[in-house]
Order: structure tokens, then sequence, then C-alpha cells
């Protein structure tokens, strides 16, 4: 066994396990880390230590100190003066008290009854008129007197506000409390209230109540207070109907709360002179913070104190604080997060409240009527409406940082809370009644939607700014002349606001009020038109379009613009007669034709396109000054709406509000802005104006479509000399729409093709979507589909006397694959099939006979409107026949594949059901293209001028069918309210809704669903509605003899220098233009010639060649052929004899192009 080894000693001393240098250093890193904590924590411990010495020590002071004030106040006699109230009573008052409440955090019981005390004692002071009693007379006795009584004061206004703070409405001893302390500040603050001051130191105590006023409203912390106890009123006050009995604390303290938050005010307006700017910049921006930002200020306060608020000394210099400093202020306020989260909600950030509560103060009655006694006290209109927009103008910056709109004019995100309704989160149930909860923001703004509003500020249009007629303190809000460009600025800002926060109607009360408003569109209107046109009125008063707010760039706008207010009244009345059911005398209802019309008003070159592309309007949105931008985009807005219910009576014959000539121009500027914007990319620069432009266009475009006004140079004037090639146009549009489903294109040339496509040329559209068709086709074969096991041509058989059941049996399953070749056998009304190959043409033949047959009024799923035109609608009853609705998608699939095809069909629809399939809304005036005695009959209980209740309607129509009628009511309860003078709009509007639009829909989405499958929606979109019948009917009624010639070929025989031939062309050219539709129907099947021309008619136009032998004897008779030629549609092939004579041939063609036979005459 081996003995235990000694430790080895190293030669250096140290033992063979020594650690290395670096763990000696971290542990020498770590030792060092331990002292310095050791260090820190007893430093810390030191001060816990002293702080809670200190603490205690002044605890004990202070309840010691409190003692001997107790013991001090039961020896209180009643002659006491005022240098023992500020040695003997407050100083150690003072002292004990805020200590006690700074670390008790609330007011126990015994502090509540020493303040008390003490406050009766000083109030009781206060009323002394005995100088050497009254506190108040050392604010005007020595210096060191007066230093102390203005520290003591101070402190005596710190603690009342912190009282006022922590009011709590269930604890009686606090109200009462509250109560002294709102009366004491009240006394501390009126100079005219302290009885011992003599006359010679009035201007020393006037001085030292000022001193503690500005304190009060700057420094002390009144108005945060404020802010606090205002929150926790309820709403509404209890006692607020029978104000004369408000003499509860609660209202006394919500009075002196008042008087006490409107005091530096009135101190500052007195006092305008010496007042510093620094002072009433200092106290209104506390003001504005704390009390503006109240979510319904106005509303929670008693009715009696509301005019307090709204006295000029108060708003004036608010409206001059928030000019100046408004960014900056509203600034600060949305950074600071209110302890009492009363801003919690997101959407509707401080600024929003300051404008909803400033406009409740100016305006003066639900009526929207403006405060007359505040106006006549001197208030500007100027001011009071800049000051709104200066807070519009922040309220959308802060949203659109936010990322709270997406989009103007669309809903607000709330990031919180899915509901719209600001009160979810704003209010918490246990500080609120349930009254407020059922009010939202935007019910704030409702008074702006009243007509006397507007109408006020625009008869305030040019307010005298004589100064020598005010003195200085009337005169100090006097900010300039209520303008036309502030009134634009104003409205503007109201409809985006509406457009934000009222998720059900949107700005719609704002713009019913606008639309209806007698002179403002006219008044804008001709500001816009002497700046673009540069015609002037040659009478009225001029509107300076002067840059009083936002970018100052703009100085050299606009000169100074006319306009009539006179006979805007005039032209307007007539509008508003027929709103009310005033209508003149005389007036014809049955409805004119377009073309008198457009006679009467178009005496214009049409060469000359230049003429309506407006020139200051080339550079799109970017480059129209930011004014001229507003009286836009406000004129817009209005006018679009006030076209949703303007007849055609009053728009082509009154010409009201406009002149046709004026409508031109308005669409010329219309036409001109919308194409530079979009192809020059400046289409989101300022989206909100190019909106309502959009929107405007199209109407003005729909209503010239329907009824023409305008010239068609002026539609094709802005792209005259810049259209794209049709194919790269092509390409472009569908690039774009795989790109993006924005309602909002983006700019660029390729979106002009998807929001105005009519300043491309019909022809050049129907190329276009030849080249979208021809593009599909490419796409699918590039896919495979033409050469797959699903690309197979359909083969149908078809029985004669069933073409339309057996295609909806066999097609109408294939969506679509409908797109692929169709082969056609028809099998005989002798059940035995038809010899014959398709190649194309007994495709054709069976798309033709299959809509002869189904849009057949006789068949029963279209019907024929009582126009002079006979076009097609879907019929109300064929929802109640078997597969009704699907037979017509069955149609729809059927008219997509001739346009797919190119097929002509020769039938045209109504304009209201291609309406529907295009996407597009009808209104009142289409129902004349539907039902002419419909629309005449309401157009006589719109101008009624007797009392409608005569008439016994009421809201239902009635519906027949196989005998049975069917009651639909317009509205719920419809069949219960009686039609009156008063709703009669509303039931002439619900009435042509319901035929134009609901009774028209089922069928107009299944027919919609059909063509789809086949035909894009946006190839569609390139047309109106008169140009869809077009394109799926061919041309105008009549023939190109020429060039139906150039595009004919010859079979069987004949050539173009056959003598037969050449007396075809001779006869065709002799025609008259209704024997030549009826001749090519009968070779086509389509009375109509292919929109691009002959060249495009698929299969072409042939003549074949029927040799007929005629005897030797006949022939030298004299004797012709007495074959009739014959047709065969499929092919589009006219068998023709060989005719020796011109006269022959004229009326064998007459005859069998008269007898509504073609291949049957063979």
């Amino acid at each position: 066994m081996d003995l235990p080894r000694k430790n080895q000693v190293s030669l250096r001393g140290a033992s063979a396990r020594e650690i290395t240098r670096d763990a000696l250093l971290e542990k020498v890193s770590q030792e060092r880390e331990l002292r310095s904590y050791v260090r820190r924590a007893n430093a810390a411990a030191l001060f816990i230590q002293r702080v809670w010495r200190r603490y205690i020590v002044t605890r004990k002071t202070a309840l010691r100190i409190q003692e001997e004030w107790d013991i001090l106040l039961n020896q209180y006699s009643s002659s006491i003066s005022a240098t023992w109230i500020s040695n003997s009573l407050l100083r150690p008052f003072l002292f004990f008290i805020t200590r006690l409440l700074t670390q008790n955090g609330r007011i126990q019981m015994r502090e509540s009854a020493c303040m008390q005390n003490c406050f009766k004692i000083i109030l009781e002071s206060i009323n002394s008129p005995d100088p050497r009693r009254n506190f108040c007379s050392l604010a005007v006795g020595s210096l060191e007197e007066r230093r102390i009584w203005t520290y003591q004061a101070k402190n005596l206004i710190t603690l009342c506000t912190s009282i006022l703070a922590v009011y709590d409405k269930s604890d009686p001893a606090i109200l009462v409390l509250t109560s002294l302390a709102m009366r004491l500040l009240v006394a501390l603050t009126d100079s005219k209230g302290w009885k011992m001051a003599a006359d010679s130191d009035r201007s020393a105590a006037d001085m030292a109540s000022k001193n503690l006023v500005l304190f009060l409203g700057s420094e002390s912390g009144f108005y945060v207070s404020t802010r606090k106890y205002i929150m926790k009123l309820d709403f509404p006050l209890p006692l607020q109907k029978n104000v004369t009995m408000q003499t509860d604390d609660r209202f006394l303290i919500t009075a002196s709360m008042i008087t006490l938050a409107l005091r530096p005010f009135h101190v500052i307006f007195s006092d305008v002179y010496n007042s510093a700017l620094e002072d009433m910049h200092r106290v209104t921006k506390c003001y504005i913070l704390s009390l503006l930002t109240v979510p319904w200020l106005v509303q929670r306060l008693p009715a009696i104190l509301v005019p307090a608020l709204k006295h000029i000394s108060v708003l004036s210099p608010c409206f001059q604080t928030l000019q100046t400093f408004g960014g900056e202020i509203l600034t600060e306020s949305s950074k600071s997060e209110h302890p009492e989260g009363l801003c919690r909600h997101k959407a509707i950030p401080p600024v929003g409240w300051v404008l909803a509560n400033i406009i409740c103060l100016m305006v003066g009655n639900e009526n929207g009527s403006l405060d007359a006694k505040l106006f006549n006290q001197g208030m500007a209109y100027a001011s009071y409406v800049r000051v709104v927009i200066t807070l519009a103008e922040i309220l959308f910056i802060w949203l659109e940082n936010s990322g709270i709109v997406r989009d103007e004019n669309q809903e607000l995100e709330c990031n919180c809370e899915t509901s719209l309704d600001p009160t979810h989160t704003a209010f918490p149930e246990t500080e609120t009644t349930c009254g407020i909860l059922n009010m939202s923001f935007v019910d704030l703004f409702k008074p702006l939607c009243q007509r006397s509003h507007l109408t006020e500020l625009l008869a305030n249009l040019k307010e005298s700014t004589d100064a020598a007629e005010m003195g200085p303190r009337k005169n100090l809000d006097k900010l300039g002349t209520l303008e036309l460009i502030d009134i634009a600025y104003f409205y503007s800002y109201m409809v985006r606001i509406f457009s934000v926060f009222n998720p059900h109607f949107g700005s719609l009360p704002v713009l019913n009020m606008l639309s209806f408003t007698p002179t403002l569109l006219l008044s804008l209107w001709r500001v816009l038109e002497s700046y673009l046109f540069g015609i002037d009125s040659p009478e009225g008063n001029c509107f300076s379009l002067s840059n009083s707010l936002g970018n100052k760039k703009d100085d050299a706008l606009v000169e100074k613009h006319k306009q009539s207010m006179k006979g805007g009244v005039s032209k307007w009345s007539s509008v508003l007669h027929k709103i009310t059911g005033k209508s003149q005398p005389g007036v014809d209802y049955n409805h004119t034709d377009s073309t008198d019309y457009a006679a009467s008003s178009m005496q214009i070159d049409e060469h000359h396109s230049d003429e309506w592309d407006v020139q200051l309007l080339r550079c799109g949105p970017q480059g129209i000054p930011r004014d001229m931008a507003c009286l836009l985009f406000l004129f817009f807005a209005a006018y679009s709406h006030l076209l949703l219910v303007l007849d055609d009576i009053e728009f082509y014959e009154k010409q009201v509000p406009f002149t046709l000539e004026q409508q031109r121009r308005i669409t010329s500027a219309l036409n001109t802005l919308v194409y530079n914007s979009l192809s020059r990319g400046s289409l989101r620069q300022n989206k909100h104006l190019m909106e309502c432009a959009i929107k405007c266009l199209h109407m003005m475009y729909e209503r010239d479509c329907r009824h023409q006004f305008c010239p068609p140079a002026l539609w094709l004037s802005p792209a005259s000399q810049s259209r794209l090639p049709i194919a790269v146009a092509a390409r472009m549009h569908e690039v774009l729409l795989t790109k993006s489903d924005d309602p909002l294109p983006d700019s660029s040339m390729g979106s002009v093709i998807t929001t105005m496509p009519h300043v491309y040329p019909f022809e050049e559209r129907v190329e276009m979507f030849r080249e979208f068709v021809k593009m599909d086709k490419v796409s699918r074969a590039m896919a495979g589909e033409h050469t797959g096991p699903s690309s197979r041509k359909v083969e149908i058989v078809v029985r004669r006397g069933h073409v339309v059941e057996d295609g909806f049996r066999q097609l109408n399953s294939l969506g679509s694959r409908l797109k692929s070749s169709i082969h056609v056998s028809f099998v005989s009304e002798c059940g035995l099939p038809e010899a014959g190959l398709d190649y194309g043409g007994l495709s054709k033949e069976f798309l033709t006979d299959l809509s002869k047959a189904a849009f057949s009024p006789e068949y029963g799923l279209f019907c024929q409107t009582s126009t002079v035109d006979r076009l097609l609608i879907p019929n109300p009853s064929a929802k109640y026949l078997e597969n009704g609705l699907q037979m017509i998608e069955f149609l729809g699939r059927i008219v997509g594949k001739a346009l797919y095809e190119g097929f002509l069909l020769d039938y045209s629809f109504s304009h209201v059901f291609v309406q529907k399939l295009l996407g597009r809304y009808s209104f009142l005036d289409e129902l004349s293209t539907l039902d002419p005695e419909m629309y005449r009959n309401l157009m006589y209980v719109k101008h009624y001028e007797g009392d409608v209740k005569e008439l016994a309607l009421d809201f239902t129509v009635t519906e027949e069918f196989l005998g049975k009628r069917y009651l639909v009511e317009l509205k719920p309860g419809g069949k219960d309210a009686s039609v009156a003078n008063e709703n009669k709009m509303q039931y002439v509007h619900a009435i042509a809704d319901y035929k134009l639009n609901r009774q028209i829909l089922p069928f107009a989405n299944a027919f919609y669903r059909g063509m789809t499958d086949l035909i894009s929606p946006s190839w569609l979109k390139l047309f109106n509605a008169n140009e869809f019948n077009q394109l799926l009917s061919g041309g105008k009624h009549d023939i190109d003899v020429d060039d139906l010639r150039n595009n004919t070929q010859y079979s069987g025989g004949y050539s173009e220098g056959s003598r037969t031939v050449k007396l075809f062309w001779e006869v065709m050219q002799n025609f008259e233009p209704r024997e030549r539709c009826m001749l090519l129907k009968f070779v086509t099947s389509c009375s109509r010639a292919p929109l691009l021309g002959f060249k495009y008619l698929q299969p072409p136009f042939t003549i074949h060649k029927v040799a007929c032998d005629v005897p030797l004897w006949a022939s030298i008779g004299g004797q012709d052929v007495d074959r009739l030629p014959s047709a065969s549609t499929c092919y589009n092939t006219l068998k023709l004899p060989t005719y020796k004579r011109a006269s022959t041939l004229r009326a064998k063609l007459l005859y069998a192009i008269s007898s509504n036979a073609g291949f049957e005459l063979s």
C-alpha cells in the first residue's frame, strides 16, 4: 500500500492548483461590484430613512400644529383682525393642511372640518366692511403685507382647486366643502366684493385681484380640476328643466366654477390695452386644452349657464389663440394622456371635441341659426368660419397621421371598437346617464345641416369692417370680412367630417342642405366660370377669392368674380317650389324627345374640339391652386347630389339651376380635369376632389347619353391629341384590372379606359372590345383550353320546335366553357336529322333562332316597353315561371356568346335594363324610357299644387300575374302610410326606385351572371346603354352599300362583273333605307350592319348563283325568271337567280324580303 503523498510545493511559493489570470480578474471584478452595490444599498437605506424620518417628523409636526390650531380656533372670537387671520390662522393652517393632504392622498373627515371652519372665517372677514377685520385689506397694505397676502391667497386658490378636483357627489361632506371652496375663490378673485376697499385703494385692489385671476387661469391648475369636475356631472342635470329652482349646492358649485373659469377672460377683455398678449394666450391655451376638449361640454352644463360661455370676451381670445397657435396647442393635447381617460377613444381626438364644442357654442339653437347676440357684440362671421376651418384641417391631419381613416369618404376604422359610435368608450356608464350614450359625435354638427345656417353666412359675405364704428374692445376679434372661399372651405370640411364620422348616411345631410340652398351653387359656379373660362357676370356683387387661409402661394389666383344673387334666387325658386310641391302652372309633363333638346341647344362646330379642352385644367389637380380646388370640390359634391333629383323638365326645359350652355361648360371642366388627372398620374394628389369630380362626370355623361345636350366633340376633346393605340390601351386596361380593385383607379393612361372610356370614339372602343376577345382567345389557347381534353367542341342536338328548351338543357351548365365552338345538329319537326355539317353557320342559326323564340313576349321571359322603340325588358311575372330566373341567366350566356363570337342579334334592350348590367343605378327620369305613362303620372303628383291627400295614394304598388294581384309595400307599413304634400317627393322616388331598380334587379343579376361567364364586366363598361345595344345588334338603321359591295363574296359562278350582280347593286342603291335593312335581315337574320363595317361580318356576305333555264319562246317574248331569291341565314348567303332585268330583280327581292321567309323559298 502506497503511503499518502505530500502536497507538492512550488518554488514560486504558490499551490499547484492556483487559479488562472482571467478567473482572478473576474473574481476581483465581482468583488468590486459587490462593494459598489453595498455602498449604493447603504446610501439608499440612508435616503429612505431620511425620507421616512422627514415624513414622520413632518406628520407629527403637522398634527401638533393642527391640534394647536384647533385650540386656537376654539378660543376664536368674532372680533378678529386681518393680521390675526394672516399670521395666526392661515400660516399654520396652510402648513398642516397641505402636508396632511399630500400624505393622505384624500380628504379625511378632520381635515374637511378644519377647511370648512377656516373658509367660513375668511369669507366672514372678506364680507366685513371694517378694513381692520377684512382679510383682503392686506392686499392694499404695506409691501410686506401685500407679499404675504399674495402668497397666502395663491395657496388658498391652489387648495380650493385641489378640492374641486376630488369632488364626489356621493359624499355630503365633500359637497359642502367644495361649495365653500368655490365661494371663497369667487370672493378672493373679485375686488368689487371687497367691501373694505376705499376709492383711493381701488386701483391697487383691482391689480391684486387681477394677479390672482391670472394665476387662477394659468398656474393654479384650476382648468384641469374644472375638467375633472365637469366629467363627473350627470347628463342632463336633474334640475336642468327647472332652471329657476336650481339653488342646491351642486348647481351653485357648477355656477361658481363657470364664473371662475371665465373670470380671466373678463379681466383681459376689460383691460385690453394693458393686458399682455402672453397672458391672454397662456390663459386661453389652458382653457382650450382643459375645457373645450371635454366631450359634449355644452350638453353637460345647465342650460342657464351656457350663455356665459358664448360671450365675446371668452370666444374672441380663444379664436385668436387657435388661429395663432392652434396646431401647436392641439398637437400637445393629442400627445398628452388624460389620467381620467376622457379622450380614450382613438377615433375622436381632442381637436375634434374642440371643433364640436365651438360649433355648439356658436349655433344658437337646433335650427342651425347662429347666435345673433354674439355677433351683435362685435364677433366677426369670418372669425368663426376660419377657426372652424383651422380646427377641421388639424382634425384631418391627425386622422391621416394616425392611420384611422383608411380612405377619405369611407368608413372610420377604429382601433378599439368595431362600432363607430364614439360614446362607447368615451363615457363609462358609471359616470353618465344613458342619455348621452344615445348621442353620437356627428350629432353635434347637425345644426350646420340646416339651411338657415348657410343662408346667414351667405347674407354676410360683404360684412362691414369700418373700425371707426366700434371701439377697440368690440373690434378685438375682427379678423376680416367673410368671403365665399371661407364658406367653401367651411362646408368642404363639413362634407368630409360627415363622410368619416357618419357611418349610416355619410355626407347626405350636409349635401342635402347645400344642394337646395338658393344662390350657393350659382355663386360657386360664377367664380369658377370666371376663373376657368374668363366669363364675368355683368351684374351683381364681387367676391374676392383671396387666400385668407391655407397655402399663401396662390396670391395671383383670380381677380374679383361677379355673381347675380338676385338672379340665382329666381332660378332656384323653381327648384324649391318643386321640392315643396308648389310648381308653376302650365308645365307640360309629356317627356320631350332628346333630339328636340339637342336641336335647340347645340349650334356648335364639332370640328373645333379644342374649345372644350379647358386650358387651366390641363395639368390636372396639381396645377390647380388650393383655393380653387376647394371651390371645385364643394361645387362638384353639391351638384352631383342635386343631379340625383333634378328631373329632365328642370334640366332641359326650365334650365335650372344652369342653362344648357353652362351645363356644357361644367361638363367640359369635369372632362378635362378627370382626364388630365388620370393621364398625368396625379389622381391621388387631391383624391377628395377627384372622387367628387369622377362621380359628377359620370352623372353628366349618363344624362347626356339619355338625352343629348353636349356635342360629341366635347367628350372626345381632352384625348383628341394623346390617345393610345387600341392594342396598347387594351393591354394596359387588362394589366390595371389584375393589379388592384381600388375604387379610385391608379393614375395612368390605361386607367382612362376604366374610368372615362368615352374619350375614345365609339368605333375605337368596339375595336378595343374585339381586341379583348382576341386576347382572351389567345390566353385560352396558351393555357391549353383548345387542345386539352375539356376543349373539345360542344356538340348538341336541337329539335326545330324546341330550340329554347334543348339549348337550355344542354348548354346551361357549361358556364365559361360556352366560349368553345358549338356544333349543332338539327332534328326536323318530323324527328329526322337534317343533313349538313356545321362550319359556323348552323351555330349562328341556332343562336339566332333561340334568341328569337326566347326574347319573344309570347314566351313570357321578356316583354316590351310601352315606348315607340318597343325595347326588351324582363317580364316581372317571369319569377313565377318554372326555372324563370335560370332561363334568364341562360339567355345572358347566349347574349354573351353572341358578343364573344361577333354575331349580331336583331334585338335591343331597355336603357334601364342595360344600366343594371353595367352596374349603374337608375333614377327618376329614366322611367320615361320604360313606362312613359307612369312617368307622366309621377310628374303630375310631383308638381301637384293642391293637397295630394285628395289623390288617395299610399306607399304600395300592385303586381298582377295570372289574374291574381299582389300588393307590394314600398316601405315598412306602406299600406298604412298616406301620401301627403310633406312626403310626396319620397313617394315619387320610391315608386321610381321600385320600377327601375328593385323590381328588375333579380332578373338583371341573373342575366349578368350568365353573360359575365363569357364577357368580362370590365369590357362591358366601355359602353353606355345605347352603345351596348349597338354592339349587340349592329349600327344605325341604314346600310353603306359601297362597304357591303367591297366586302361581298360570290359563289356558284357569279363574279363582280356578272350582269345579274351589277343589276343587284343597282337595285340596292335605289332601295329605301328600310328596304335595304329588310334585305340584310333576310340574308343575315339581323337588320343592322356590323359596327365596324361588313369586313367584320362572319360569315362574309355572299351572293350565290342560282341557274334558271328560261324557255326560248319566253325569253324572246321578254319574260324573265319566275323563281324567287332565297337565303341561307346561317351562312349569310343570298341565293340569287339569274335575272335579266332590274325591274324583275327589284320586284322579286321586295316580294321575298317582305314575305318574312328565307331558306324555305328555295
